[in-house]
């Protein structure tokens, strides 16, 4: 084994030893009234006011955008760019963050933190950590309002990686939903102003939250395996909880909603050991899989054709795929496939057939067979480095987004083909995965929010 496998392991077992650091808190409730830290509006710019939105085809609603799938209807997306090569314009932030933007009625959403903790600076004062939710026009650039949320205390004093804002943003067009772990989920509506507070959680841990809120009907369901081991679903109008699935442990994905054989809706999700399905109307235990992944749970589940699939680990069985519609206990009936080659951090895509991933360490792009798990192509991108962005597809084209502002555009499809490298060095880290609207590509690092477009 080389000096590298050798430090990859000692990276992993680390890690590992990171994971079970995991502070423990202590009770949870529901829609809050109590004297706890409240938001601070800071109005940038007028906003119009609320108005009756149906999303398009062509927005990015929540992480991984339309039904968290990861795939764009956009055409005419850049393929070379770099900070001064079709880049539209680029903001500031208020903090860093790994959470993604969304794109709704031509504005950006997204959340940030600052205060305590940010990589590159002094940690600070826990007492002064911050998240934020900014709205930015998606045309211009110019920062519509920001919302500060001070943090309920305790904290975790360290969160490993990816800092205090990491799970996405989603809208149903009337309203953001934002999760900030222990300091709760919140509603805003699109000028801002709160409409609803909950609790789903007090525990927090070494690497902090990361799932992010899911819209079904009129529930907004968010994994709050951190926060209470739990699966938690809200009324999006009152922040009420409609219903409550505990035993979600050592999961960092976001619940997918798939639609299974029979036409029937299934909110599944990615936990140590399993996947798990329920309905996501009643919160009713429909079927398990024992994965035989022997980690947690990052990558978030996609789906086609009614068959889930899900990665995740380091060694040993590193994905898998589900025949969704089963009843209890399916290992022996609904599994189709396992495979030792995975990711341990970000998500794939599937597309005609073919899954598509990244390995968050190695630079190897990846296609397989999604019938069989067979691998199609297995290819090292030359300085790749880190790459915990899930990626997304639009155009004809995946984007990968590396930690360190660079992005490889390959060609989809069962033969590897590497379009572009761009690069955008802004001397912090990019963990968020793109979103894509109308022609126009967003990425956001830890200092800037950027527009790519031609």
């Amino acid at each position: 084994m080389t000096s590298r496998s050798n430090d990859r392991l000692w990276v992993g077992r680390m890690e590992l030893l990171a994971f079970l650091w995991g502070s423990i808190g202590c009770t949870y409730g529901t829609t809050q009234t109590d004297a706890s830290p409240q938001p601070i509006p800071v109005l940038i710019a007028q906003s119009p006011q609320p108005k009756q939105i149906t999303l398009t085809a062509g927005e990015w609603p929540q992480f991984r955008g339309p039904g968290g799938r990861g795939i764009g209807n956009a055409k005419g997306l850049p393929v070379h760019w770099n900070d001064r090569q079709n880049l539209l314009w680029k903001l500031e932030l208020p903090g860093a963050g790994s959470s993604s933007p969304i794109v709704v009625d031509n504005r950006v959403f997204l959340t940030c933190y600052s205060g305590y903790g940010v990589r590159g600076q002094d940690k600070g004062d826990v007492n002064q950590l911050k998240r934020h939710v900014l709205c930015v026009d998606a045309l211009s650039g110019k920062l519509l309002w920001k919302i500060d949320v001070p943090a309920v205390l305790p904290e975790s004093p360290t969160v490993c990686e990816h800092g205090y804002a990491t799970s996405t943003p989603a809208s149903d067009g009337q309203r953001v939903y934002v999760f900030f772990g222990k300091s709760g989920v919140f509603a805003f509506d699109f000028n801002g102003k709160q409409s609803w507070k909950a609790n789903i959680g007090d525990n927090h841990h070494g690497w902090g939250t990361a799932a992010s809120p899911v819209v079904y009907k009129d529930l907004v369901i968010v994994n709050a395996c951190v926060e209470s081991e739990s699966l938690v679903a809200l009324d999006k109008n009152t922040g009420t909880e409609k219903w409550r699935v505990r035993g979600i442990k050592e999961s960092w994905n976001t619940p997918l909603i798939v639609t299974n054989p029979k036409g029937m809706p299934e909110l599944v999700i990615a936990i140590a050991g399993k996947i798990l399905a329920f309905d996501p109307d009643s919160g009713k235990t429909l079927w398990s899989c024992n994965t035989d992944i022997q980690w947690y749970m990052a990558p978030s589940i996609v789906e086609q054709g009614g068959i889930v699939y899900a990665l995740g680990g380091r060694s040993g069985i590193a994905a898998l795929a589900v025949r969704s519609g089963g009843k209890g206990d399916v290992t022996q009936t609904h599994r189709l496939w396992t495979s030792t080659k995975g990711s341990n951090v970000s998500s794939p895509i599937i597309h005609n057939g073919h899954l598509y991933w990244m390995h968050e360490s190695l630079g190897i792009a990846y296609c397989a067979e999604a019938q069989s798990g067979k691998i199609v192509y297995e290819e090292r991108i030359p300085r790749a480095g880190q790459v915990y962005a899930s990626p997304i597809l639009a155009d004809g084209k995946l984007y990968y987004v590396g930690r360190s502002g660079v992005t490889y555009v390959l060609k989809v499809g069962p033969r590897f083909e590497l379009l572009a490298t761009n690069n955008l060095p802004d001397r912090s880290t990019f963990d968020a995965s793109p979103a894509v609207a109308g022609n126009r590509l967003y990425l956001r690092s830890d200092r800037f929010l950027y527009c790519i477009g031609h």
